[in-house]
């Protein structure tokens, strides 16, 4: 079994697409870890290699692939940061390992949630804990209070807290995290598509002056499904003249932060974690 310095942690990384999993592996070298990473063929950059110790793509559904990996690199913690792309829970052209089909064929539901609890239960069989995502990265989470130079307005306020109300409800039956408002009409749900492709559905149904809510579920699984924004999440924003965005402070992680609201304030977009 490969060995590792005397007292260097090792960690392993199950790496989705954009920026949280070099975020985290930053996080990672600098408080020491060795991190062994497996990347998603088709999600994850492939400039990750750089910044971590050992890494290797696996297709979706190379379960048992995955913990050989894990097992022959002596990794009994684990991380999952990034998103996985959802089409291929119906893409036909997936091909699911005996592993990964024996764990398919037991689940109650398709919803990613149920999905990944799954997988973390295998993990936890295989002698691999799954972490709380967040453990490494606790200065990222949004700060309480307005973000940006503009707080919201009277209106966006009413629309905020309508938006946190209908967010939770929805998170509470486990469809998305996202929901896009404008005086106090729904105007879009996250649901199987992602954060960004919502906001763009509902900043086009609302022409402009949205205001988007993103919260965490209430029974927020935090070892796989936390609430993320970054650049991207204010562009696309940006793009449909949205005006509002509504986080929950301690809660969202922030990639690029200074980015993040130095592109808002250039946008005239109000950024609050409530």
């Amino acid at each position: 079994m490969p060995s590792t310095p005397v007292g260097r942690k090792i960690i392993g990384l199950i790496a989705g697409n954009r920026q949280f999993p070099f975020l985290f592996a930053r996080a990672a070298r600098d408080q020491g870890y060795k991190i062994i990473a497996a990347g998603i063929v088709g999600d994850t950059s492939p400039l990750l290699y750089f910044s971590v110790d050992k890494f290797q793509y696996f297709k979706v559904g190379e379960l048992k692939r995955l913990f050989g990996y894990f097992r022959g690199n002596a990794v009994s913690q684990v991380i999952m940061a990034g998103q996985v792309n959802q089409d291929n829970l119906f893409n036909p052209a997936v091909k699911l390992d005996q592993e990964f089909q024996a764990l398919s064929d037991a689940l109650r539901d398709r919803k990613a949630d149920t999905i990944f609890a799954a997988v973390a239960d295998r993990l936890g069989a295989e002698g691999m804990a799954l972490l709380d995502s967040t453990f490494l990265l606790k200065k990222y989470l949004a700060p309480r209070g307005t973000l940006t130079k503009r707080g919201p307005t009277e209106s966006e306020l009413k629309d905020i807290e309508f938006g946190l109300t209908i967010a939770k409800l929805v998170g509470g039956i486990d469809i998305g995290q996202t929901v896009v408002v404008k005086e106090k009409a729904i105007v879009a749900i996250e649901a199987m598509e992602g954060t960004d492709k919502a906001i763009a559905r509902g900043g086009q149904i609302a022409r402009e002056g949205a205001v988007v809510v993103k919260t965490s579920k209430p029974a927020q699984d935090s070892r796989f499904d936390v609430p993320v924004i970054g650049p991207r999440t204010v562009q696309t924003m940006a793009s449909v003249k949205a005006a509002c965005l509504a986080i929950e402070a301690g809660k969202t992680l922030v990639i690029d932060y200074e980015k993040t609201v130095s592109l808002a304030d250039k946008a005239g977009i109000c950024l609050v974690a409530a």
